[in-house]
């Protein structure tokens, strides 16, 4: 397994299976503790901050397979038997991405609209994104914790977090500097370098070495990876369904993480059925 020495990595406990769960661009690790705290009589949960995001070291390349070859050092040192997977976005590509890699790593996968973009040929440098060109302009310093909060809660996307949601963000999301102010763990630079690599990767190319189960799932209002995304994903996928969340967006984990939850273990259980 790949070594995860500047990876930070967070056993959230529980009991039954492991389950380990992969963040979004941009955020980290804890923004799952709301969807954990209804996980954790059923599964023994393990999350992790990617490269450049949240406690984890932002040195070295930031191609997502790179990432990948991460979230597989965290299965190893975390001492993960077969896991499940969780993933949002970024997230969830990097879980097709570990299990194309090491086939058999996970038990069954839940992959809240994973960054797939439809190439069988990447692009093998980074790509020029509006998304990276926001990052980089993002505000990172704030008087601190509560006003940051009190920010993000009047702006979309965020003004449409559930409440439990924004905090775990807010709060595990800064530092504290000096001064009393607080900066954003994820700096612009690395969240943009995150975006541009975004379509470098096979998760779509060898969608087929996937072998588990893989649930797919998008928010009806979302403007990222909608059924135009995942209906030819799940058509790669060996064995794949596809759920619509009515009324959620690219973010309904973080909109309504308690049906989150309950969709995740509904479609467990039936994987393991």
């Amino acid at each position: 397994m790949p070594s995860v020495a500047d990876i930070a990595w967070y056993d959230f406990g529980g009991d039954g299976p492991d389950l380990l769960l992969a963040h979004a661009t941009g955020f980290h690790a804890h923004v799952w503790l709301p969807v954990v705290e209804r996980l954790r009589s059923q599964f023994r949960c393990v999350a992790f901050d990617e490269r450049g995001h949240g406690d984890s070291a932002s040195a070295g390349s930031f191609s997502w397979h790179d990432f990948a070859d991460d979230l597989l050092g965290v299965v190893g040192a975390a001492g993960l038997e077969r896991p499940f997977g969780v993933g949002h976005s970024c997230g969830g590509a990097l879980l097709l991405l570990a299990e194309e890699a090491v086939a058999g790593t996970f038990r069954a996968l839940y992959c809240f609209e994973p960054v797939t973009p439809a190439f069988d040929d990447p692009p093998s440098a980074p790509t020029r994104s509006p998304l990276a060109d926001g990052a980089r302009r993002r505000r990172e310093l704030f008087q601190s914790r509560e006003a940051a909060y009190q920010r993000f809660a009047s702006k979309p996307p965020f003004s449409r977090f559930a409440p439990e949601a924004l905090r775990a963000y807010v709060d595990h999301g800064f530092d504290d500097l000096g001064d009393g102010t607080v900066r954003l763990k994820c700096r612009g630079e690395d969240e943009a370098r995150a975006y541009e690599n975004s379509a470098g990767h096979r998760a779509y190319a060898d969608a087929a070495r996937v072998q588990c189960p893989v649930t797919l799932a998008y928010g009806s209002e979302t403007d990222a990876m909608g059924a135009w995304v995942m209906e030819p994903l799940a058509a790669r996928l060996p064995d794949a369904r596809v759920e619509v969340l009515e009324g959620r967006t690219h973010f309904g984990p973080q909109e309504d993480p308690a049906d989150l939850a309950a969709r995740i273990v509904r479609a467990f259980t039936a994987a393991a059925a």
